[in-house]
């Protein structure tokens, strides 16, 4: 069995597009795959399309083969960024086309089932109103009232809006915005309730004395995590941060750190209680699987990143069926009409879990006349960046 060709498709989603991939093979077998990255999502797509050229000719059921020569012939233009997602999302096609080879789920390539039920928690349901606290009060409802039972959000998120701010020019809050996060996120508890998994997003975009403030502020509200208090580039700074940080704040880190490499140095100076690798990033499925089992050694526990599209969604359930350490799984609360129109088969989702089917591979193909009728975004906007 050959590959003959990799097609590639930017197509939109709710906050930023898609990067979605097929493997063809001589043989007619075919798998898919999502590389999805964001902003510059055009820098990711010709990536992935040239990733595609490379491995023409090669046989797909070599999957570890083929991640590690793309990861070294790559190298030489950094180990990280465009060209790991690019990988990424081919190694997923490759998994999900070998696993409908062989007739099996794609979790059974990855050691078996743990869970078919993977645990999800909401991201992006706060898109309406007007940020106020009630705004949020009562969105943060309609996610309880849908059966889950954990969400996220950044309650520093919209203060450059509503007060005029540049929170991203000094990395710092006044005291006003300071107070709105503390509302934000007291209205949320309220809404929820004291046993309901509430994960506090910063996006590494407070300096370190206004995180270490403003943790000793929510901490009496229950935060489940605190994200990113510290950016990806140092260990040494992040395990400083946690050790100003009270007691009883875990630290969750990971949606910008590229494979096994950059989450070794987190572990080994013990900085997280929770790491959240992002599937088409870090290394696609099988590199979040040896992720998950080096950080099981630490006694860490995994939570994907995943504020991408469908494909994305789908592999890091099938991960997460396949590991020991797992904690929850990122769902788009609010997304797009065509997400489940994009595949064959709809995301069936209850009770804040996502339920995984026995078909192989990850269960979907990709409709191409869907993909079509909502091409990506390509022109440069900046609140189509905003964080999440």
């Amino acid at each position: 069995m050959k590959i003959t060709d990799v097609k590639v498709w930017l197509v939109e989603g709710t906050k930023y597009n898609w990067t979605m991939m097929k493997v063809y093979t001589d043989t007619g077998h075919t798998g898919v795959g999502e590389a999805t990255n964001w902003p510059g999502s055009p820098i990711i797509e010709a990536a992935a399309r040239h990733i595609g050229e490379r491995v023409i000719g090669l046989d797909p059921m070599r999957t570890d083969f083929i991640w590690t020569k793309l990861y070294r012939d790559l190298n030489w233009i950094g180990p990280f960024g465009a060209s790991m997602c690019a990988i990424s999302g081919l190694d997923m096609a490759l998994l999900d086309l070998k696993a409908k080879v062989l007739g099996v789920p794609m979790y059974q390539l990855l050691g078996g089932a743990y869970r078919t039920e993977i645990l999800l928690y909401a991201n992006y349901w706060f898109t309406g109103g007007g940020h106020t606290a009630a705004d949020y009060a009562a969105q943060a409802s309609k996610v309880k009232d849908a059966g889950f039972t954990g969400l996220k959000f950044d309650p520093f998120a919209h203060t450059n809006y509503l007060y005029g701010k540049d929170l991203n020019s000094n990395l710092t809050l006044t005291p006003e915005m300071q107070d709105r996060a503390v509302a934000v996120t007291k209205a949320v508890r309220e809404a929820v309730g004291p046993e309901f998994d509430m994960m506090i997003e910063t996006h590494a975009m407070l300096n370190g004395q206004i995180a270490v403030k403003m943790a000793e502020r929510l901490a009496p509200l229950g935060m489940t995590w605190y994200e990113e208090p510290a950016g990806p580039e140092n260990a040494d700074t992040l395990r400083a941060l946690r050790e100003r940080l009270p007691g009883n704040v875990s630290i969750c880190v990971g949606e910008r750190h590229y494979t096994r490499h950059c989450f070794r140095p987190i572990l080994e100076k013990h900085a997280c209680d929770i790491i959240m690798p992002d599937i088409t990033r870090c290394g696609g499925p099988s590199e979040m699987k040896r992720i998950a089992t080096m950080a099981e050694t630490y006694n860490v526990l995994l939570a994907p990143h995943n504020p991408n599209g469908p494909l994305s969604t789908l592999a890091s359930a099938h991960v997460c069926a396949s590991i020991p350490n797992f904690f929850r799984c990122e769902f788009m609360f609010n997304d797009v009409p065509w997400r489940d129109k994009v595949i064959t088969h709809p995301f069936d989702v209850k009770n804040g879990k996502l339920i995984l089917s026995e078909r192989p591979g990850l269960g979907v193909d990709l409709v191409e006349e869907e993909m079509a009728r909502h091409p990506g975004i390509r022109e440069v906007n900046i609140d189509r960046n905003f964080y999440v």
